[in-house]
């Protein structure tokens, strides 16, 4: 069966999408794991609007990727910080290859905003594609993808 021939309804990339595919969602992903964690602060710093917010927020905790955790500044009224769970930090190196795809084909003038480096050596931080066995990285002529066992013949 070849890759046109396949049904892509349950595709994984599609479901993937549809949790996070949203440009909204990616910034308060990223965010997030930069550690934004309060409603106004993500509002203020995305320039998103409430409603919009609120709303991807709500999608977000729902599919497991954020986790609220209540906080009350004195004086105030409890209110809700957002958090990756183990689901969303999962979606980093995501977030990762876009920064890293960005700063090579849409880059900033002035250089990057973000600056990763790797902690321990302070070189800088790359995605790398490699096989279960961790040999060297892949690259797409080294992959062969054909239909998987879920794979259904498309109609």
């Amino acid at each position: 069966m070849e890759w046109l021939d396949v049904s892509t309804e349950n595709c994984p990339v599609q479901r993937s999408l549809d949790l996070v595919g949203e440009k909204w969602t990616l910034l308060i992903l990223r965010d997030a794991a930069n550690g934004v964690r309060r409603f106004d602060d993500f509002r203020r710093h995305i320039g998103v609007s409430e409603a919009v917010l609120s709303d991807r927020l709500r999608k977000l905790t729902a599919a497991g990727i954020l986790a609220t955790v209540a906080y009350r500044e004195p004086g105030s009224r409890s209110r809700n910080a957002y958090r990756l769970t183990r689901k969303g930090w999962d979606l980093w190196p995501v977030l990762v290859a876009l920064r890293e795809w960005g700063e090579r084909y849409a880059p900033d003038p002035e250089g990057p905003v973000l600056d990763m480096r790797h902690t321990e050596c302070g070189a800088p931080v790359r995605v790398v594609v490699e096989c279960a066995e961790e040999h060297e990285a892949l690259t797409p002529q080294q992959v062969t993808a054909r239909p998987g066992p879920g794979a259904r013949r498309r109609e």
